[in-house]
Protein backbone atom coordinates (compact mmCIF):
# COMPACT_ATOMS: atom_id res chain seq x y z
CA UNK A 1 0.00 0.00 0.00
CA UNK A 2 2.84 2.35 -0.02
CA UNK A 3 2.65 3.78 -3.46
CA UNK A 4 -0.87 3.96 -3.65
CA UNK A 5 -0.44 6.18 -0.09
CA UNK A 6 1.78 8.24 -1.94
CA UNK A 7 -0.14 8.47 -4.96
CA UNK A 8 -3.41 9.94 -2.70
CA UNK A 9 -0.91 12.18 -1.13
CA UNK A 10 0.51 13.36 -4.36
CA UNK A 11 -3.17 13.47 -5.62
CA UNK A 12 -4.74 15.69 -2.79
CA UNK A 13 -1.47 18.37 -2.53
CA UNK A 14 -0.79 19.17 -5.86
CA UNK A 15 -3.66 21.57 -6.74
CA UNK A 16 -3.41 22.54 -3.51
CA UNK A 17 0.33 23.58 -4.05
CA UNK A 18 -0.54 24.95 -7.37
CA UNK A 19 -2.86 27.12 -6.11
CA UNK A 20 -0.83 28.47 -3.44
CA UNK A 21 1.34 29.56 -6.10
CA UNK A 22 -1.13 31.34 -8.25
CA UNK A 23 -2.18 33.48 -5.14
CA UNK A 24 0.63 34.43 -4.22
CA UNK A 25 1.63 35.82 -7.68
CA UNK A 26 -1.44 37.64 -6.75
CA UNK A 27 -0.53 38.93 -3.57
CA UNK A 28 2.85 39.86 -4.99
CA UNK A 29 0.71 42.30 -6.75
CA UNK A 30 -0.48 43.89 -4.03
CA UNK A 31 2.26 43.76 -1.44
CA UNK A 32 3.76 47.35 -2.15
CA UNK A 33 0.80 49.04 -1.47
CA UNK A 34 1.31 49.94 2.25
CA UNK A 35 -1.92 48.91 2.91
CA UNK A 36 -1.18 45.44 1.84
CA UNK A 37 2.05 45.38 4.30
CA UNK A 38 0.20 42.15 5.79
CA UNK A 39 0.37 40.52 2.20
CA UNK A 40 4.09 39.94 1.96
CA UNK A 41 4.01 37.27 5.15
CA UNK A 42 1.33 35.40 3.53
CA UNK A 43 3.02 35.69 0.30
CA UNK A 44 6.22 34.39 1.37
CA UNK A 45 4.19 31.25 3.01
CA UNK A 46 1.91 30.50 0.01
CA UNK A 47 5.37 30.58 -2.15
CA UNK A 48 7.33 27.91 0.42
CA UNK A 49 4.26 25.31 0.42
CA UNK A 50 3.27 26.20 -2.97
CA UNK A 51 7.11 24.85 -4.24
CA UNK A 52 7.89 22.75 -1.30
CA UNK A 53 6.01 19.19 -3.14
CA UNK A 54 7.46 15.85 -4.50
CA UNK A 55 7.30 15.35 -8.26
CA UNK A 56 8.00 12.45 -10.75
CA UNK A 57 8.66 14.63 -13.83
CA UNK A 58 12.32 14.86 -15.03
CA UNK A 59 14.12 18.30 -15.16
CA UNK A 60 15.82 19.88 -18.10
CA UNK A 61 19.85 19.66 -17.81
CA UNK A 62 19.31 23.20 -19.45
CA UNK A 63 23.34 23.45 -19.87
CA UNK A 64 23.64 26.58 -21.75
CA UNK A 65 27.13 27.86 -23.26
CA UNK A 66 30.45 26.37 -21.83
CA UNK A 67 33.50 28.01 -22.39
CA UNK A 68 35.76 25.83 -24.72
CA UNK A 69 39.14 27.47 -24.86
CA UNK A 70 38.77 31.41 -25.65
CA UNK A 71 35.02 31.44 -26.94
CA UNK A 72 31.19 30.48 -25.63
CA UNK A 73 30.28 27.19 -27.34
CA UNK A 74 26.56 25.99 -27.24
CA UNK A 75 25.50 22.50 -26.30
CA UNK A 76 23.16 20.27 -27.53
CA UNK A 77 21.46 17.72 -25.89
CA UNK A 78 21.34 14.36 -28.38
CA UNK A 79 20.38 11.09 -27.55
CA UNK A 80 22.56 8.74 -29.35
CA UNK A 81 21.57 4.97 -27.57
CA UNK A 82 18.64 3.96 -25.54
CA UNK A 83 16.90 0.84 -23.95
CA UNK A 84 13.57 1.02 -22.08
CA UNK A 85 15.72 1.79 -18.95
CA UNK A 86 18.60 4.45 -19.81
CA UNK A 87 19.33 6.70 -22.77
CA UNK A 88 22.87 7.23 -23.53
CA UNK A 89 22.81 11.49 -23.61
CA UNK A 90 25.39 12.87 -25.51
CA UNK A 91 26.45 17.21 -24.69
CA UNK A 92 27.56 17.47 -28.26
CA UNK A 93 29.50 20.96 -28.79
CA UNK A 94 30.54 22.37 -32.34
CA UNK A 95 34.37 22.90 -31.73
CA UNK A 96 37.24 21.67 -34.05
CA UNK A 97 39.30 20.21 -32.08
CA UNK A 98 38.98 16.92 -30.62
CA UNK A 99 38.01 16.31 -27.24
CA UNK A 100 38.43 13.51 -24.67
CA UNK A 101 35.33 11.67 -24.77
CA UNK A 102 34.03 10.94 -20.94
CA UNK A 103 30.59 8.77 -19.83
CA UNK A 104 29.36 10.09 -16.72
CA UNK A 105 27.47 7.38 -14.63
CA UNK A 106 25.07 8.62 -13.03
CA UNK A 107 23.70 6.99 -10.00
CA UNK A 108 20.26 5.37 -9.60
CA UNK A 109 19.45 6.16 -6.54
CA UNK A 110 15.82 8.20 -6.46
CA UNK A 111 17.17 11.54 -8.48
CA UNK A 112 17.38 11.66 -12.02
CA UNK A 113 20.80 12.26 -13.75
CA UNK A 114 19.90 16.10 -14.02
CA UNK A 115 21.07 15.82 -9.94
CA UNK A 116 24.91 15.95 -12.01
CA UNK A 117 24.09 19.43 -13.91
CA UNK A 118 27.05 21.37 -12.31
CA UNK A 119 29.28 18.12 -12.75
CA UNK A 120 28.35 17.73 -16.10
CA UNK A 121 28.82 21.44 -16.79
CA UNK A 122 32.17 21.65 -15.33
CA UNK A 123 33.63 18.65 -17.51
CA UNK A 124 32.10 20.27 -21.02
CA UNK A 125 34.85 22.93 -20.92
CA UNK A 126 37.56 20.29 -21.70
CA UNK A 127 35.59 17.05 -22.79
CA UNK A 128 33.19 15.59 -24.90
CA UNK A 129 30.64 14.33 -22.31
CA UNK A 130 28.06 11.57 -22.08
CA UNK A 131 25.49 10.56 -19.48
CA UNK A 132 23.64 7.70 -18.33
CA UNK A 133 19.79 9.33 -18.09
CA UNK A 134 18.38 6.47 -15.93
CA UNK A 135 14.36 6.27 -16.87
CA UNK A 136 11.55 6.14 -14.15
CA UNK A 137 11.36 2.73 -13.28
CA UNK A 138 7.33 3.45 -12.95
CA UNK A 139 7.27 4.45 -16.66
CA UNK A 140 8.92 1.89 -18.24
CA UNK A 141 6.57 -1.20 -18.63
CA UNK A 142 6.35 -4.87 -17.25
CA UNK A 143 7.25 -6.51 -20.76
CA UNK A 144 11.23 -4.56 -20.52
CA UNK A 145 11.76 -7.04 -18.23
CA UNK A 146 13.59 -7.17 -15.00
CA UNK A 147 16.45 -4.48 -14.03
CA UNK A 148 18.99 -5.41 -11.22
CA UNK A 149 22.52 -4.80 -10.46
CA UNK A 150 23.77 -7.04 -13.42
CA UNK A 151 21.83 -4.91 -15.87
CA UNK A 152 23.10 -1.46 -14.63
CA UNK A 153 26.51 -3.25 -14.78
CA UNK A 154 25.50 -4.70 -18.77
CA UNK A 155 24.68 -0.93 -19.37
CA UNK A 156 27.69 1.01 -18.64
CA UNK A 157 29.42 -1.85 -20.83
CA UNK A 158 26.65 -1.43 -23.68
CA UNK A 159 27.35 2.77 -23.96
CA UNK A 160 31.42 2.43 -23.46
CA UNK A 161 30.70 0.53 -26.56
CA UNK A 162 28.37 2.66 -28.31
CA UNK A 163 30.78 5.52 -27.59
CA UNK A 164 33.92 3.88 -28.88
CA UNK A 165 37.57 2.63 -28.06
CA UNK A 166 39.03 5.38 -25.99
CA UNK A 167 36.45 6.58 -23.57
CA UNK A 168 36.88 7.42 -20.45
CA UNK A 169 34.37 7.23 -17.55
CA UNK A 170 33.24 8.70 -14.38
CA UNK A 171 31.24 7.67 -11.64
CA UNK A 172 29.67 9.11 -8.93
CA UNK A 173 28.31 7.43 -5.53
CA UNK A 174 26.74 4.42 -5.92
CA UNK A 175 27.43 3.45 -9.53
CA UNK A 176 31.24 3.26 -8.46
CA UNK A 177 30.81 -0.68 -7.69
CA UNK A 178 29.05 -1.14 -11.40
CA UNK A 179 31.58 0.32 -13.45
CA UNK A 180 34.81 -1.08 -11.31
CA UNK A 181 32.79 -4.56 -12.23
CA UNK A 182 32.30 -3.69 -15.54
CA UNK A 183 36.13 -2.43 -16.06
CA UNK A 184 37.08 -5.78 -14.55
CA UNK A 185 34.91 -7.93 -17.26
CA UNK A 186 35.88 -5.79 -20.07
CA UNK A 187 39.65 -6.35 -18.91
CA UNK A 188 39.35 -9.74 -19.29
CA UNK A 189 37.37 -10.04 -22.37
CA UNK A 190 40.53 -7.83 -23.48
CA UNK A 191 37.33 -5.38 -25.27
CA UNK A 192 38.91 -2.57 -27.42
CA UNK A 193 36.89 -0.19 -25.87
CA UNK A 194 37.50 -0.56 -22.32
CA UNK A 195 37.69 2.64 -20.51
CA UNK A 196 41.11 4.33 -20.58
CA UNK A 197 40.41 5.52 -16.72
CA UNK A 198 38.18 5.53 -14.21
CA UNK A 199 37.24 8.59 -12.45
CA UNK A 200 35.13 7.07 -9.17
CA UNK A 201 34.11 9.72 -6.57
CA UNK A 202 32.43 8.88 -3.28
CA UNK A 203 31.09 5.47 -4.38
CA UNK A 204 30.59 2.66 -1.29
CA UNK A 205 33.09 0.13 -3.06
CA UNK A 206 34.00 -1.28 0.53
CA UNK A 207 31.30 -0.09 3.27
CA UNK A 208 32.74 -1.99 5.99
CA UNK A 209 35.41 1.08 6.26
CA UNK A 210 34.52 3.67 9.07
CA UNK A 211 30.48 2.74 8.76
CA UNK A 212 28.21 5.44 8.40
CA UNK A 213 24.55 6.09 9.25
CA UNK A 214 23.43 4.40 5.91
CA UNK A 215 25.62 1.59 5.80
CA UNK A 216 24.30 0.71 9.60
CA UNK A 217 20.96 1.26 8.43
CA UNK A 218 21.50 -1.17 5.90
CA UNK A 219 23.07 -3.83 8.32
CA UNK A 220 20.63 -3.47 10.59
CA UNK A 221 17.99 -5.44 8.80
CA UNK A 222 17.62 -9.10 7.07
CA UNK A 223 17.20 -8.10 2.93
CA UNK A 224 13.55 -9.56 3.88
CA UNK A 225 12.34 -6.75 5.48
CA UNK A 226 13.53 -4.10 3.42
CA UNK A 227 11.26 -6.12 0.76
CA UNK A 228 8.58 -5.95 2.69
CA UNK A 229 8.82 -2.51 4.13
CA UNK A 230 10.26 -0.50 1.50
CA UNK A 231 9.00 -2.05 -2.04
CA UNK A 232 5.67 -1.33 -3.64
CA UNK A 233 4.31 -2.18 -6.77
CA UNK A 234 3.26 0.85 -9.58
CA UNK A 235 -0.33 1.78 -9.81
CA UNK A 236 -1.57 0.68 -13.35
CA UNK A 237 -2.14 4.27 -13.89
CA UNK A 238 1.34 4.74 -14.70
CA UNK A 239 3.06 3.00 -17.74
CA UNK A 240 4.85 0.82 -15.85
CA UNK A 241 1.82 -0.52 -13.75
CA UNK A 242 2.64 -3.61 -11.70
CA UNK A 243 6.27 -3.38 -11.80
CA UNK A 244 7.77 -3.43 -8.30
CA UNK A 245 9.80 -0.71 -7.12
CA UNK A 246 11.36 1.43 -4.32
CA UNK A 247 9.68 4.48 -4.75
CA UNK A 248 11.92 7.52 -5.33
CA UNK A 249 9.67 9.50 -2.58
CA UNK A 250 10.72 6.90 0.28
CA UNK A 251 14.22 7.43 -0.48
CA UNK A 252 13.96 10.92 -0.46
CA UNK A 253 12.30 10.68 2.93
CA UNK A 254 14.95 8.78 4.50
CA UNK A 255 17.63 11.60 3.18
CA UNK A 256 15.96 14.23 4.43
CA UNK A 257 15.14 12.60 7.30
CA UNK A 258 19.10 12.21 8.36
CA UNK A 259 19.72 15.92 7.78
CA UNK A 260 15.82 16.89 8.83
CA UNK A 261 16.91 20.40 10.89
CA UNK A 262 19.21 21.64 8.05
CA UNK A 263 16.22 21.24 5.39
CA UNK A 264 13.87 23.00 7.66
CA UNK A 265 16.13 25.47 8.33
CA UNK A 266 16.58 25.88 4.78
CA UNK A 267 12.75 26.64 3.94
CA UNK A 268 12.52 28.60 7.00
CA UNK A 269 15.29 31.07 5.46
CA UNK A 270 13.62 30.60 2.26
CA UNK A 271 10.71 32.59 3.88
CA UNK A 272 12.44 34.97 4.72
CA UNK A 273 14.43 35.40 1.91
CA UNK A 274 10.63 35.96 0.10
CA UNK A 275 9.48 38.12 2.77
CA UNK A 276 12.56 40.37 2.66
CA UNK A 277 13.16 40.50 -1.47
CA UNK A 278 15.80 38.96 -1.69
CA UNK A 279 15.27 37.71 -5.20
CA UNK A 280 18.75 35.89 -5.64
CA UNK A 281 18.64 33.90 -2.82
CA UNK A 282 15.18 33.07 -3.03
CA UNK A 283 15.86 31.36 -6.49
CA UNK A 284 19.32 29.52 -5.30
CA UNK A 285 16.80 27.86 -2.81
CA UNK A 286 14.47 27.24 -5.51
CA UNK A 287 16.74 25.94 -8.24
CA UNK A 288 18.18 23.05 -5.53
CA UNK A 289 15.17 21.81 -4.63
CA UNK A 290 13.11 22.02 -7.78
CA UNK A 291 15.64 19.26 -8.72
CA UNK A 292 15.98 17.92 -4.98
CA UNK A 293 12.50 17.23 -5.27
CA UNK A 294 12.23 15.71 -8.56
CA UNK A 295 12.51 12.16 -7.53
CA UNK A 296 12.30 8.65 -9.72
CA UNK A 297 11.03 5.09 -8.53
CA UNK A 298 14.18 2.39 -8.93
CA UNK A 299 13.31 -1.60 -10.12
CA UNK A 300 13.17 -3.32 -6.52
CA UNK A 301 15.68 -6.63 -7.82
CA UNK A 302 18.20 -3.33 -8.55
CA UNK A 303 17.96 -1.60 -4.82
CA UNK A 304 17.47 -5.16 -3.22
CA UNK A 305 20.66 -6.27 -4.89
CA UNK A 306 22.65 -3.39 -4.26
CA UNK A 307 21.81 -3.49 -0.62
CA UNK A 308 22.96 -6.86 -0.09
CA UNK A 309 25.30 -7.58 -2.34
CA UNK A 310 27.14 -4.06 -1.52
CA UNK A 311 26.29 -3.32 1.77
CA UNK A 312 25.44 -6.20 3.61
CA UNK A 313 27.18 -8.95 2.12
CA UNK A 314 30.46 -6.84 1.05
CA UNK A 315 30.70 -8.60 -2.72
CA UNK A 316 33.14 -6.74 -4.09
CA UNK A 317 35.77 -6.78 -1.54
CA UNK A 318 35.49 -10.18 -0.31
CA UNK A 319 36.06 -11.56 -4.11
CA UNK A 320 32.35 -12.89 -4.01
CA UNK A 321 30.79 -10.33 -6.79
CA UNK A 322 29.22 -12.22 -9.55
CA UNK A 323 28.06 -10.87 -12.81
CA UNK A 324 25.48 -13.01 -14.62
CA UNK A 325 27.54 -16.27 -13.35
CA UNK A 326 31.25 -14.82 -13.90
CA UNK A 327 33.39 -13.85 -10.98
CA UNK A 328 34.50 -10.15 -11.40
CA UNK A 329 38.08 -9.66 -10.70
CA UNK A 330 39.15 -5.83 -10.49
CA UNK A 331 42.93 -7.32 -10.72
CA UNK A 332 42.28 -8.01 -13.83
CA UNK A 333 42.26 -4.29 -15.31
CA UNK A 334 45.66 -3.18 -16.02
CA UNK A 335 45.48 -0.81 -18.74
CA UNK A 336 42.61 1.60 -16.93
CA UNK A 337 43.93 4.63 -15.26
CA UNK A 338 42.14 4.76 -11.32
CA UNK A 339 41.33 7.86 -10.05
CA UNK A 340 39.77 8.08 -6.29
CA UNK A 341 37.98 11.02 -4.62
CA UNK A 342 36.85 11.33 -1.45
CA UNK A 343 35.07 14.33 0.87
CA UNK A 344 36.80 14.88 4.44
CA UNK A 345 33.05 15.22 5.83
CA UNK A 346 31.04 12.91 3.58
CA UNK A 347 28.16 11.19 5.96
CA UNK A 348 26.63 8.99 3.07
CA UNK A 349 30.34 7.40 2.03
CA UNK A 350 33.20 7.57 4.58
CA UNK A 351 37.08 7.89 3.54
CA UNK A 352 38.48 4.96 2.53
CA UNK A 353 35.39 3.14 1.14
CA UNK A 354 36.23 4.44 -2.35
CA UNK A 355 39.96 4.91 -1.85
CA UNK A 356 39.61 0.74 -1.12
CA UNK A 357 39.54 0.53 -4.94
CA UNK A 358 43.48 0.81 -5.27
CA UNK A 359 43.91 -2.15 -3.18
CA UNK A 360 41.32 -4.04 -5.09
CA UNK A 361 43.04 -3.24 -8.68
CA UNK A 362 46.31 -5.15 -7.95
CA UNK A 363 46.92 -5.50 -12.02
CA UNK A 364 47.18 -1.59 -12.24
CA UNK A 365 50.38 -0.25 -12.00
CA UNK A 366 51.20 2.11 -8.79
CA UNK A 367 51.82 4.76 -11.81
CA UNK A 368 48.62 5.03 -12.91
CA UNK A 369 46.47 4.85 -9.49
CA UNK A 370 45.74 8.28 -8.00
CA UNK A 371 43.57 9.47 -4.93
CA UNK A 372 42.07 12.56 -3.88
CA UNK A 373 40.87 13.74 -0.38
CA UNK A 374 38.97 16.63 -0.42
CA UNK A 375 39.07 18.56 2.71
CA UNK A 376 35.82 21.03 3.78
CA UNK A 377 33.11 19.38 1.53
CA UNK A 378 30.46 16.51 2.54
CA UNK A 379 28.64 13.73 -0.22
CA UNK A 380 28.19 16.30 -3.25
CA UNK A 381 30.60 18.90 -2.36
CA UNK A 382 33.23 15.87 -4.18
CA UNK A 383 31.08 16.29 -7.86
CA UNK A 384 29.08 19.41 -7.37
CA UNK A 385 29.64 23.12 -6.06
CA UNK A 386 33.12 25.33 -6.00
CA UNK A 387 35.22 22.94 -4.61
CA UNK A 388 34.57 20.29 -7.42
CA UNK A 389 35.03 23.31 -10.16
CA UNK A 390 38.67 24.72 -8.72
CA UNK A 391 40.29 21.42 -6.30
CA UNK A 392 38.90 18.10 -7.54
CA UNK A 393 37.72 18.65 -11.41
CA UNK A 394 41.60 19.66 -12.09
CA UNK A 395 42.75 16.45 -10.72
CA UNK A 396 40.12 14.53 -13.01
CA UNK A 397 41.08 16.80 -15.92
CA UNK A 398 44.77 15.55 -15.40
CA UNK A 399 44.09 12.69 -14.97
CA UNK A 400 42.36 12.37 -18.36
CA UNK A 401 44.82 14.01 -20.39
CA UNK A 402 47.83 11.78 -18.88
CA UNK A 403 45.51 8.37 -20.48
CA UNK A 404 44.26 10.21 -23.34
CA UNK A 405 46.82 9.77 -25.80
Amino acid sequence: MIYQMLQASQDLLTPMRRLARGQGGVLGLLEAHPAFYPARPLRAALEVFGHAGITHARPAFAIGPVRVGNRMVEVEEVAVHATPFATLLHFRKDVEIRLPRVLVVAPMSGHFATLLRNTVQVLLQDHDVYITDWHNARDVPLAAGRFGLDEFTAHVMEFLRAIGRGAHVLAVCQPVVAVLAAAALMAEEHDPCSPRSMALLAGPIDTRVRPTRVNALARSKPIEWFERRLISTVPWRHRGGGRRVYPGAVQLSAFMSMNLERHLRAHRDQFWALHDGDAERAALHRRFYDEYLAVMDLPAEFYLETVHRIFQAHALPLGQLVWRGRRVRPEAIRRTAILTVEGEKDDICAIGQTMAALDLCRGVPVTMKRHHLQTGVGHYGVFSGRRWAQQVYPRVREMIQVNEG
